[in-house]
């Protein structure tokens, strides 16, 4: 009379033959626990950067920057300290002149909340291509909503 084999057995010994397949659960507990106490014995870890800082207060300095400042308004009119610029080549032209500077002035971008994008990109692109250095954005706290 031939064998019944379990249903659900892997192996094909027959049923009453021993299983000799590996129970790995209790090694995996083990690795576990010890991986916990491997993590509560570490110690915390200060994120904290030792830098010896100056002391004292730096002298002030006796020059003043120089502020240049592009006012773009709702209708995405570029204005120039104040003038009106006609197009983007004499924008261009402009920061052109800024950037040949030994000491580039300081470029205050004034955008309205109203104007362009694109006139706002374009702006900021030619600064870049030309190579001014010191451009900054003013009046940013009107577009958080």
């Amino acid at each position: 009379m031939p064998r019944k084999e379990k249903q659900g057995r892997r192996s094909s010994a027959p049923a009453d033959e021993p299983m000799m397949d590996i129970n790995t659960t209790p090694l995996i507990d083990v690795m576990l626990v010890l991986l916990i106490m491997l993590i509560i014995t570490i110690p915390i870890q200060l994120h904290a950067v030792n830098l010896n800082m100056p002391s004292g207060n730096p002298p002030p300095s006796d020059i003043k920057p120089e502020v240049l400042r592009i006012d773009i308004d709702a209708l995405s009119v570029v204005q120039w300290n104040g003038e009106p610029l006609a197009d983007r080549v004499e924008i261009e032209r402009r920061f052109a002149q800024v950037a040949a500077e030994a000491v580039q002035p300081e470029v205050h971008l004034r955008p309205d909340r109203r104007a362009r994008y694109e006139v706002v990109a374009a702006v900021m692109a030619s600064a870049q291509r030309t190579g001014v250095s010191k451009l900054g954005i003013v009046g940013a706290e009107q577009f958080v909503p």
